[in-house]
C-alpha cells in the first residue's frame, strides 16, 4: 500500500504563511529546489503551490502573518470528530472546521504543548 495525500494519519500538506510570502518562495525555491507554480482554485484565485516531481505537497498561504511558519496539515477521517477529540484532549482551536470548496474539511489548532497543526477531510474521502 502506498501512502496518499488522503492517507488517514499520513501529513498530505505542507503551508508556509510569513509577512513576505514572495521572499519566502524565493528563498525555499533556492533552498530546497522547489518549483512554486500557481495553481488554480475553483473561486478563480490561484494559490502558489509547492510542486515536486510534478506533485502538489503544499503551498504557500496568501494571507500574510507577522511571524513565518510552517504548518502541517495531517489527513484526517471526519476534522469534526477529531477536533472534538482534539478539544477533550486539552488542545486550543484556532479555527473550527470549515469547507473549502475543491479542497476539503479544515481546521486548525495548537496541541497541550502550543504546537500548530491542521487536520484535513478532503473532498474526495468524502
Amino acid at each position: 500500500m502506498s501512502i496518499t495525500m488522503t492517507t488517514p494519519g499520513a501529513a498530505g500538506w505542507i503551508q508556509y504563511t510569513g509577512p513576505d510570502t514572495d521572499a519566502a518562495k524565493a528563498f525555499y525555491r533556492d533552498v530546497m529546489g522547489w518549483n512554486i507554480a500557481d495553481m488554480p482554485m475553483q473561486d478563480g484565485s490561484s494559490y502558489p503551490g509547492i510542486v515536486v516531481e510534478d506533485t502538489p505537497i503544499g503551498g504557500f498561504s496568501p494571507e500574510p502573518a507577522e511571524q513565518g511558519t510552517w504548518t502541517i496539515f495531517i489527513t484526517v477521517p471526519d476534522v469534526d470528530a477529531s477536533i472534538g477529540r482534539a478539544r477533550e484532549s486539552g488542545a486550543e482551536i484556532v479555527s473550527e472546521p470549515a469547507d473549502y470548496p475543491g479542497v476539503g474539511r479544515i481546521a486548525t489548532l495548537l496541541d497541550p504543548q502550543g504546537a500548530r497543526i491542521a487536520l484535513v477531510t478532503y473532498e474526495s474521502m468524502q
